[in-house]
């Protein structure tokens, strides 16, 4: 039965034998050895064929919609561009609307894994709030500026952003608490509610990014300059164990 399914690997419709042969496999030792396949590793080097196309339809998609706007772009257009072809590209997607939500969703996780290494590294508490909010704003402004003409629908579709970034904003959140839990344990921080706080900090963040992205936030001001000063504001915020 293995063997069978390993000649028939190209087939469009491999993955649902392999499942029915993986359930067979021990029964088809000789056959496994004959056709010198791993259920394991096919399997796997499948995941990540099905992953990689999807990331390239996803980046081709995000490049057209920079480069054109997403009303533009059609499904055709992306499906040529990424030299996938439409059957494939409706495999993953039903939509334009789909891979759009798949272009903020992947522009979100870039965000993500910042944050993330930022919140790993070894430094106090103190620090990494600040490292977090710089983070934040300065990747959003990146992604709004990178993204061409794709930005004004990030604001013109608001809402469909925000369905989207729902599952970003609570991993945020909770990367909040960690740090005032942490603080606050450490006795850096003067705080009595650390999930209010971070839904304080959270919001407040958000309520920042489109002054920050259009300049208006500290005009004049680098980065260097202004960190000081916002370190103040919010290190005052946090109580008096949080000044130095």
């Amino acid at each position: 039965m293995i063997w069978t399914m390993c000649k028939s690997m190209t087939s469009h419709h491999y993955s649902s034998r392999i499942i029915l042969s993986i359930k067979h496999s021990a029964a088809d030792g000789i056959e496994n050895q004959r056709c010198g396949w791993n259920p394991a590793i096919t399997l796997n080097h499948i995941t990540m064929s099905i992953s990689k196309t999807r990331q390239k339809l996803v980046d081709v998609a995000r490049q057209l919609f920079a480069k054109n706007g997403i009303a533009n772009t059609t499904m055709n257009d992306i499906a040529v561009a990424s030299g996938k072809g439409r059957r494939t590209l409706y495999t993953y997607f039903k939509s334009k609307d789909d891979v759009y939500y798949a272009v903020i969703e992947g522009e979100l996780e870039r965000l993500s894994d910042k944050l993330d290494e930022v919140a790993a590294k070894n430094i106090s508490p103190q620090e990494k709030i600040i490292e977090l909010i710089y983070t934040h704003l300065s990747m959003i402004k990146e992604t709004v500026i990178r993204n061409g003409n794709l930005r004004a629908e990030f604001f013109r579709n608001i809402w469909m952003v925000e369905k989207t970034r729902k599952n970003f904003d609570e991993d945020e959140l909770e990367l909040f608490r960690k740090v005032y839990a942490e603080g606050k344990a450490d006795g850096e921080f003067d705080i009595e509610n650390v999930d209010l706080v971070a839904d304080i900090t959270h919001y407040c963040i958000k309520g920042l990014e489109v002054p920050f992205i259009y300049g208006r936030l500290g005009q004049g001001l680098t980065e260097e300059t202004s960190r000081p000063l916002v370190a103040k504001v919010v290190y005052g915020a946090l109580g008096k164990n949080g000044i130095r």
